[in-house]
Order: structure tokens, then sequence, then C-alpha cells
């Protein structure tokens, strides 16, 4: 019996493994794009998930004098630094992305990799966040509050 010729090399682990790497990736993209989720809200909502028509939040009440809420689904935070003075703010952090998760001890807090933001004006209080928060227009009409991204 005679053997076949070796027509090309045999394939590189480079090869494999780079192959291996956008198998994955293409999977993980199918897989994250079935996990998007309609806002129950006003708004029409561009590529990134940020709403971009005012956004009705719910009642004012729900954001705490001297803190704020974690609006995670909209990714808005809004905060009341006095009474009646009430800021929002994108929810995604600058440095990476990562949703803030809580508002504490007049902080916006980021859980990935604890940058903490200033409920006053979203500036970085602590990094590694490289900028402040963007700030968003927000109304109170008829008790709720109305939150409009840039």
């Amino acid at each position: 019996m005679s053997e076949a010729p070796e027509s090309s090399p045999a394939t590189s682990r480079r090869t494999l493994l780079c192959g291996a790497a956008a198998v994955l990736a293409a999977g993980g993209t199918v897989a994250v794009t079935g996990c998007g989720s309609s806002a129950g809200s006003a708004g029409s909502s561009d590529k990134s998930g940020t709403a971009k028509g005012p956004v009705d939040l719910g009642p004012a009440s729900a954001v705490p004098e001297g803190g704020g809420k974690v609006f995670r689904e909209q990714k808005i935070v809004v905060t009341q630094p006095a009474a009646g003075e009430y800021k929002a703010f994108s929810a995604k952090c600058t440095h990476a992305g990562c949703i803030v998760d809580q508002v504490k001890n007049q902080q916006i807090q980021c859980p990935c990799h604890g940058s903490r933001f200033a409920i006053a004006d979203g500036a970085v209080q602590d990094g590694p966040a490289p900028s402040p928060l963007p700030a968003y227009t927000v109304t109170v009409e008829g008790g709720n509050l109305k939150v409009t991204p840039s």
C-alpha cells in the first residue's frame, strides 16, 4: 500500500486557535443579540439601547433626597442632591461601559472597577473612570420623572 503524498502542512496551532476564537465570537454575538429587552416606557431606542425621546421613569418620590435610583433597563440614573432638585445621567460608566449599580453615600457607584461619581453633577470622584457621566435633561410632570437622554 502506498502513502498519499503530503499536499499541505498540518494545521498549525495558531490557525486552529484563531478559528476557534472566530467561532466563539460569532456565537457570542448571536447569544447577546437574543438578550435584548423591550422597555415598557415611552421613547424609542437607538442601537446602544439608550432611549432617545422622553422616558417616563415613574414617581419622583422613588428617588430619595441625598441619594438616587438606577433605572437599569433604561440605562439611566436619577439623583436628588437637594430636596426637589433632580439630576439625570447615563448609567453607563465612562471607564469600561458597565452599568452603575447603586447610589450610596451621595455617590453613584460602578461595581466593575470601583469608579464613583458625584450625585450633583456626575463628576468623577474616584477612578478609573476618565470622565463624568453624561448628563440628561430631567423634569417632573404630574409627579413623574421624565428624562430625555442627550
